[in-house]
């Protein structure tokens, strides 16, 4: 039995880095800009309460996504091979989106099973990711591995622009020139049944399978085991539970693993209830939305990018001390923007009907926070899936993938949860979305004392 080889060939790597490009479409267009605000904006249709149905369905998929991903992740390293777990995670994706379909605005008793079908997609989004990180070690060599990462970042983001674009020319192709109609949407959709925001459920299940293939096709996998599967499914479990208890070991890992436990779940609620938000305070519509989508892009790839060149010149840890400090000043502004005031106490003009894009002093001040916002996560994420991967023992990469995914979503759920209960208990949303700076700075203080050195097996 061979192993999978260290340095996969140059294909294998960018059909590696396009998966991010494939998935990302789900967290760009659904969970961030287009969808959720649709969700809590329009299908729920209260504000407050929209928001918190929204902050309990990502809870919800945050806790199940936590319970399973270590032990998938030791599972797949005892069975060797790791595609067969992407090939079922992804396809629960699939499924998912195109349930969102059938999100009809001013239905409320569709709310719960949409909100299932954005859990099963969240999962199967989530787990997916997990396995192709653990891939990561086996295609490319060590000092490599920040540039490869980044470049995956970098292509994701290059993914949900291109998404974005076309949400936007669907939406309102007279922007792009075309002789349509003014307000009315390409390929007959009807924008009183919102079926542009609808259809972007399936539309994003079919980009997801046309450019997921190349992976499966050209990245080499993990050597097969043999080992049948409930037998993989004992071994992994046994294997987790020793992973945990000798946790106490791999002291290091486990303090950036809590590290990363809290800054990502700031960074990820912070980034999934911003447009939220931002709909809720200017009452944004979908064109804007994703003309906002697409300018924080647009300056998050080149962060991703820079952020893995950064990574593997000055190393993972420093690159997310910096992208921290970043989000935690733009977290802190994009909350100090209402309706009548930015930088909490400063008046603003009120907020007119027939205003220009962004035409008000709060939606310029929320940009430019936005902004900093998008330079910075893409080096966070991108440097974050590095350093595990410099951390993690020798064999041992899925299960501390696993943990790393587990890590990056034990808390995911309290993050939301927090902002559905304060946002109920307070009604408000700028208070609920204040939440996610706890979980920054916490973060922040517990990566300062992380050697950035590989844990002995």
């Amino acid at each position: 039995m061979t192993s999978a080889p260290k340095e996969a060939s140059k294909l294998g790597q960018v059909s590696w880095a396009l998966f991010d490009w494939a998935n990302q479409p789900f967290f760009t267009i659904i969970t961030t800009f287009i969808f959720a605000p649709y969700f809590a904006n329009v299908m729920v249709g209260n504000p407050v309460e929209g928001q918190a149905a929204w902050a309990f369905t990502q809870s919800t998929s945050g806790i199940l996504i936590a319970l399973m991903s270590p032990f998938l992740g030791a599972m797949a390293d005892a069975g060797g091979r790791r595609k067969p777990y992407i090939f079922t995670f992804q396809l629960l994706l699939v499924l998912g989106c195109i349930s969102l379909w059938w999100a009809y605005p001013d239905r409320p008793d569709l709310i719960g099973p949409i909100s299932a079908a954005v859990v099963i997609a969240t999962i199967g989004a989530e787990m997916s990711i997990v396995f192709n990180n653990a891939q990561l070690p086996n295609i490319v060599r060590p000092e490599r591995m920040g540039w490869l990462s980044g470049f995956g970042w970098g292509l994701g983001y290059c993914g949900g622009l291109v998404a974005l674009f076309a949400v936007l020319l669907v939406s309102r192709p007279e922007l792009f020139g075309m002789p349509e109609r003014i307000d009315q949407p390409l390929f007959g959709l009807d924008a009183k049944t919102h079926e542009l925001e609808r259809l972007i459920g399936p539309a994003s299940a079919l980009w997801l399978i046309v450019f997921v293939m190349p992976m499966f096709l050209f990245t080499p996998d993990g050597a097969k085991s043999h080992v049948p599967l409930l037998l993989a499914a004992r071994r992994g479990g046994s294997s987790l539970v020793h992973t945990v208890r000798r946790l106490g070991r791999f002291r290091n890992a486990l303090r950036y693993l809590i590290a990363f436990m809290l800054y990502n779940d700031g960074l990820a609620a912070i980034i999934a209830f911003g447009g939220v938000y931002a709909a809720a305070t200017f009452g944004w519509s979908t064109v804007t939305l994703g003309v906002f989508g697409i300018i924080l892009t647009v300056f998050a790839i080149p962060g991703a990018f820079l952020g893995g060149r950064l990574d593997d010149k000055l190393g993972s840890k420093r690159v997310v001390q910096a992208a921290i400090v970043g989000v935690i000043v733009a977290a802190v502004g994009i909350v100090g923007v209402s309706a009548d005031r930015v930088l909490f106490f400063i008046p603003a003009a009120e907020l007119q009907p027939a205003r220009d894009l962004f035409g008000s002093l709060q939606e310029r001040v929320f940009m430019g926070f936005a902004l900093l916002l998008g330079v910075c996560m893409g080096p966070m994420q991108a440097a974050s899936r590095t350093m595990i991967g410099r951390l993690a023992p020798e064999g041992m990469t899925g299960e501390f993938f696993g943990l790393f995914a587990l890590s990056g979503r034990a808390t995911a759920w309290m993050a939301p949860l927090a902002i559905g209960i304060v946002t109920e208990a307070t009604d408000s949303n700028r208070l609920g979305v204040a939440c996610v700076l706890f979980f920054l700075v916490l973060g922040f203080i517990l990566l300062w004392g992380v050697r950035e050195e590989r844990a002995s097996a």
